[in-house]
């Protein structure tokens, strides 16, 4: 297939989560993070994340999720996972900081300075963020994509 036939992807705009409850999410989400919340109704709500978004709708009906699950960047791991433990919430047994929220939805929480992913300073600013350091490997990463930053 040509190039010009198909297109590229560049990125995720917003992740969806099923949850049970809209009022509970949004409790739930800002016991252990910080959001600004975009907008909501009786079904759904929609939080900041920069330049993206995760969106809560109301109706999940599946069991919990184990395999599948979404890569939260978050710019301190630690503190999020101590304030987890507060709240008696386990991580799942293996390598990675996946947990699953009250409604099955399964997260892993990546900390922003160890991996390639990255944020426009002019971003990072409007989030408040400033400059977030990078790891060397991160840098190594990002240097060997043609992508690191300046």
């Amino acid at each position: 297939m040509s190039e010009q036939t198909r297109a590229r992807a560049i990125g995720i705009n917003h992740v969806a989560l099923e949850v049970g409850d809209i009022d509970e999410a949004l409790e739930f989400y800002g016991a252990w993070l910080d959001f600004e919340l975009r907008g909501r109704s009786e079904d759904m709500a929609f939080i900041d994340l920069g330049d993206q978004f995760m969106n809560f709708t109301r109706g999940r009906t599946q069991a919990a999720d184990d395999e599948r699950h979404f890569g939260l960047v978050v710019d301190d791991r630690q503190k999020i996972l101590d304030r987890l433990a507060e709240m008696g919430i386990e991580l799942i047994p293996g390598p990675f900081k996946d947990f699953h929220d009250p409604w099955g939805n399964r997260i892993e929480l990546i900390d922003y300075a160890g991996i390639q992913f990255t944020k426009a300073a002019h971003v990072l600013r409007g989030m408040g963020l400033g400059d977030l350091e990078k790891t060397d490997e991160a840098i190594a990463e990002l240097t060997e994509k043609g992508m690191a930053p300046d």
